[in-house]
């Protein structure tokens, strides 16, 4: 049966000269770590043994043409090109850049189908994946052209889960693009995020104000007046447990968050930093909105300490076990709401 396989874990390699291949490589030495899932580099067996030799990683790997092959209880590598790739540990080359691409292509395709349950990205370089094949600020962006629902960027750890009305927009832009359809959609797929993926069941969303204390009634920016708090009281009165808008830096510094089970920030800028600094190293770059999973640990290619062999892996690892939880969180609640569904019909 099919729910009865492990579950399989696919891997887009990230950036070659960066630490994205030592991290996914550290996270699965753990051979206990098979116990969980069947994990999948979309790569090929000659760069994944380059990176093996040159950082001193042993893991018993199998070569497969294509995910629905993989073997459980081992890494599997999907060969996605056969020529051996120029690594130059550090730097961001164009090279590296289109085969981070061809990687999570490979990678995005097999999640489509079904061949892989669940994505963990490794770190690319913005830069340097640009093409005429690829225009996309980033991941987020490319998966959400890839699959259907509509995309959130969603920053999580066990006790602190940020998201964005915003992500990769410049600053002097966001204030345009934060209309009320916007922060309704946003809040809707958040809450219904932390349902599905997360198993809460009444969520309490906190939304953090756009302008510095959340505007002062005016005097520092009227969109806190004009666009948040209506659309907070009009999602109050459908029943939507949301609240605010709270000034970003009081409401961290007091540890306001806590009282909330996920947090709305404006901008980049304003969710990363917090969440960045509460919780470095063990957060998850979690995509939700999308009818497939993908996670991606909180760091980038730190091209700075690559291929020295000094790259923490924590943050990988919890990408990793983010993905195994909401994978099943999402078949207990597709099979209650299913099974309530049929209890519907036989009623009528």
């Amino acid at each position: 049966m099919e729910e009865k396989r492990k579950i399989r874990l696919g891997i887009s390699i990230g950036d070659l000269n960066g630490i994205g291949c030592e991290v996914a490589l550290k996270t699965f030495e753990d051979n206990r770590m098979m116990d969980f899932c069947t994990p999948i580099i979309f790569a090929s067996n000659k760069t994944v043994s380059y990176q093996m030799k040159a950082l001193d990683i042993k893991v018993t790997y199998n070569g497969v043409q294509e995910a629905s092959k993989a073997m459980d209880g081992k890494l599997n590598i999907v060969n996605v090109w056969k020529e051996v790739p120029n690594i130059q540990f550090g730097q961001p080359t164009e090279a590296s850049g289109s085969y981070a691409i061809k990687s999570l292509k490979a990678a995005v395709s097999a999640l489509k189908k079904g061949d892989i349950d669940v994505l963990v990205t490794a770190p690319i370089n913005k830069n340097n994946i640009q093409s005429e094949e690829f225009d996309f600020p980033g991941h987020t962006d490319y998966l959400a052209e890839q699959l259907q629902g509509d995309s959130l960027m969603f920053m999580v750890t066990d006790t602190l889960k940020i998201g964005l009305l915003t992500d990769h927009v410049a600053v002097k832009d966001v204030s345009e693009k934060i209309i009320p359809r916007l922060v309704r959609d946003k809040v809707k797929t958040i809450g219904k995020s932390l349902m599905m993926d997360f198993g809460i069941r009444k969520p309490k969303i906190a939304l953090l104000g756009i302008n510095p204390h959340s505007g002062d009634n005016g005097v520092i920016g009227n969109e806190d007046d004009e666009v948040l708090k209506p659309v907070i009281k009009e999602l109050t009165e459908l029943g939507h447990l949301v609240y605010g808008p709270y000034a970003a830096d009081g409401f961290f510094g007091s540890d306001g968050y806590k009282k909330f089970d996920a947090v709305l920030a404006a901008y980049h800028d304003q969710g990363l930093i917090p969440f960045k600094t509460l919780s470095f190293g063990q957060g998850v770059n979690f995509t939700a909105g999308l009818n497939k999973i993908r996670t991606s640990p909180d760091h980038g290619t730190a091209y700075e300490i690559a291929g020295q062999g000094k790259a923490d892996h924590s943050s990988f690892k919890e990408a990793v076990f983010t993905g195994l939880k909401i994978v099943k969180n999402r078949r207990e609640y597709f099979e209650l709401t299913e099974n309530v569904l049929k209890k519907q019909r036989i009623k009528r």
